[in-house]
């Protein structure tokens, strides 16, 4: 069968089903191909084929099904239709596409920024619509002009009109946005389904842009988001400056706050960057579960990073723990800002440094001061076996050795002294092995919670609002992470754990505690442990160690004797989004009903004042928030020149890894200078 054909039986197709009255069944065409029925001239041309005629002798029992049919016909035929007028129950104009003149507007076009062109040229085929109650309100097609200027379309990708997306599409193109999926993955995706779907990237963009427009319905971006937070069951407060901008933002989600109060022992805070438009650094607070997994508890737009900024934070972040869930540990980098806001709102709380940003640290200022590989490498077994001491006394003899041993490099022995030493309690073994940090000594959780964030993010030009919407994304796939895994834990039984001594804790402590757990009974059944109990295991982790377990003589160990951290049985999670202010809402009753039940006993003058200032309190409307100003961005040394600004979410190296990274010099080992300039050289390289 010919193209010729093809056309023809498409043609026919259409009118068969217009004249069984049944769309339901209307096909999705291809590209139409050059059809031998249209005769071209070179001014006009006139469809000689009269299949648009033949729609004057059929009744619509629709507008939609109307415009539906002559839309299909002339998609076929190589042209698009769209609606120029119309008046709802009356009629509608139909059109071509390149009908009508392109209107200029008032800024001249060599002035304008974006360089744009028109389809329009004034082309005058025109057809109506039209509502006829004398045939009990049935529709009518009546031609006008069937000419057309211009020749038709062999590939009608080129009309906007052809590329637009069905309701069904749309429904998809949000739900997976709301899912994080890429636009291009959309496009993709849509194309499985449709594979005539004549749509690009572009068009994913502008509806997305479209169903954002929508979703404000004329609200400001922040009013939105505030509305949201609001809505949604999240615990949020915000802080603007006297302009109006919003300065800070604190969120926690419904089940991120669950979570927070279920597991308070612990928690881990750093701020990462390259997540907003705004260039806010985000703070980002995470907790540890009785699988020793992390979770989001809660996040921080802030201003700056200074100690007031930390300190507002945690103080709503305290809000949310209450008064019996106040934390144990808190682990951080030593941002003194922030280190100095903990001692200030959790005063009771210890607060541990990562050692594996210590490390770090002390690789980028003192690692080019070593000119010998040997060294340095010398040099950290020093150092580890200095903060891997079990008790005071070991570390003053560990650093009385570390002293004398680099006595002679004076820069590395003042900066070890000046910024490590006065802090050693916060990372040394010998004060954190009393600490019930459950294994956390690091902020590796937290660069891990980042970098799972980001990957939902994927750009970092995104307005708080759609940061949000990804955030939750995260929060609610964490959930139901720790959700399942809680179910699955109570119900299964370890094979090697079915012994007497495990019968009471099995179902109700995690597999992670038992397993920790295990290990110290085996070691404990075999003999294979140290010469003396330094009491340090059970203090950090909250379980017996061997010693503790050979001590006990006993058959079968106690529940009580795991700490709380690892249990699951009284544990129950759910999805209600309102449940962590169920609290709030009771005290909330309570005092309406106290209020209702006093202000029955006013006298008339007072339940009038009474009744004007509830009111006014009801009726109090919030100041319009505008966005927060771009901050300049705290960043990492970049070590390198400035670059184009990037929607990338990948930070910027740190220090240590420059120093890593950097070239050497091939006679000292040295960096930041070369052979040539090497100054251990005494008479250059010539």
């Amino acid at each position: 069968m010919d193209e010729e054909q093809k056309l023809e039986s498409e043609l026919q197709r259409i009118l068969d089903m217009v004249g069984n009255s049944d769309l339901s069944g209307m096909p999705e065409f291809s590209n139409p191909s050059n059809s031998q029925d249209i005769v071209h001239g070179s001014e006009a041309s006139i469809d000689k084929s009269d299949k648009m005629l033949s729609l004057t002798n059929k009744n619509f029992r629709s507008r939609e099904d109307l415009i539906e049919v002559a839309r299909k016909i002339a998609f076929v035929q190589g042209y698009a239709l769209v609606i120029r007028r119309s008046k709802s129950e009356k009629y509608v104009v139909l059109g071509c596409d390149r009908g009508g003149n392109y209107k200029s507007r008032r800024v001249p076009l060599e002035e304008r920024k974006k360089k744009s062109a028109s389809r329009l040229i004034n082309c005058p085929f025109e057809i109506w619509g039209k509502k006829k109650r004398k045939l009990q309100g049935f529709w009518k097609l009546e031609i006008k002009s069937l000419l057309h200027n211009h020749e038709p379309s062999t590939d009608m990708s080129g009309h906007p009109y052809c590329r637009r997306f069905s309701n069904e599409e749309i429904m998809w193109i949000k739900e997976m946005s709301m899912a994080g999926i890429p636009p291009r993955q959309i496009l993709s995706s849509l194309r499985q389904s449709n594979p005539h779907l004549l749509a690009i990237s572009r068009n994913i963009y502008n509806k997305k842009a479209k169903i954002l427009e929508e979703s404000l319905a004329g609200r400001t971006v922040i009013q939105a988001l505030l509305d949201e937070l609001g809505g949604g069951g999240f615990s949020y407060n915000i802080e603007y400056d006297q302009e109006g901008h919003l300065t800070h933002l604190f969120f926690a989600h419904p089940m991120s706050i669950e979570l927070s109060k279920s597991y308070p022992h612990v928690f881990l805070m750093d701020c990462t960057y390259k997540t907003n438009k705004y260039k806010m650094p985000l703070l980002d607070i995470i907790g540890v579960s009785s699988f020793n997994t992390s979770f989001y508890s809660c996040f921080v737009f802030m201003q700056k990073e200074e100690e007031k900024d930390y300190v507002w934070a945690l103080e709503m972040f305290n809000k949310i723990l209450g008064v019996h869930n106040q934390p144990l540990v808190i682990i951080s980098d030593r941002e003194l800002a922030l280190m100095n806001a903990i001692r200030i709102v959790f005063p009771s709380a210890c607060n541990l440094l990562c050692v594996w940003h210590i490390e770090k640290n002390i690789l980028a200022n003192c690692k080019p001061h070593f000119r010998e590989e040997v060294d340095w490498v010398a040099f950290l077994s020093t150092w580890a076996d200095l903060i891997k001491s079990p008790n005071e006394s070991s570390f003053d003899k560990a650093w009385d050795h570390f002293e004398k041993e680099y006595k002679e490099n004076a820069t590395v022995l003042n900066y070890i002294r000046g910024t490590w030493l006065p802090l050693k309690e916060k990372f040394v073994s010998a004060w954190t092995d009393d600490v019930a940090h459950f294994g956390n000594r690091a902020t590796s959780r937290v660069e891990g919670a980042h970098a799972l964030l980001k990957r939902y993010l994927q750009v970092s030009t995104g307005g708080l609002r759609e940061v949000k919407e990804k955030i939750c994304l995260a929060i609610e796939h964490q959930f139901q992470e720790i959700k399942t895994q809680l179910s699955s834990e109570k119900v299964r039984v370890p094979h090697r754990l079915r012994i007497p001594f495990f019968k009471e804790v099995v179902t109700h402590v995690s597999m992670f505690a038992l397993n920790e757990l295990y290990k110290q009974h085996e070691a404990a059944k075999y003999g294979n442990l140290s010469s003396q109990c330094t009491g340090h295991f059970f203090k950090m982790m909250g379980i017996p160690c061997g010693h503790m377990i050979k001590d006990m003589k006993i058959q079968v160990l106690p529940l009580n004797a795991i700490h709380n951290q690892w249990r699951i049985d009284a544990r129950l999670f759910n999805n209600d989004q309102h449940a962590s202010l169920d609290d709030e809402d009771d005290q909330i009753n309570s005092l309406l009903l106290d209020f209702k039940e006093k202000n029955e006993k006013l006298p008339i003058l007072q339940k009038d004042d009474t009744r004007r200032q509830l009111s006014q309190f009801v009726g109090t409307s919030f100041p319009l928030i505008l966005e927060p100003k771009i901050q300049p961005h705290k960043g990492r040394p970049l070590g390198s020149k400035k670059r184009k600004e990037s929607s990338s979410t990948r930070r910027e190296p740190s220090k240590f890894e420059i120093v890593e990274n950097s070239r050497k010099c091939s006679v000292c080992k040295g960096v930041g200078h070369n052979k040539s300039t090497c100054p251990f050289l005494p008479f250059g390289n010539g």
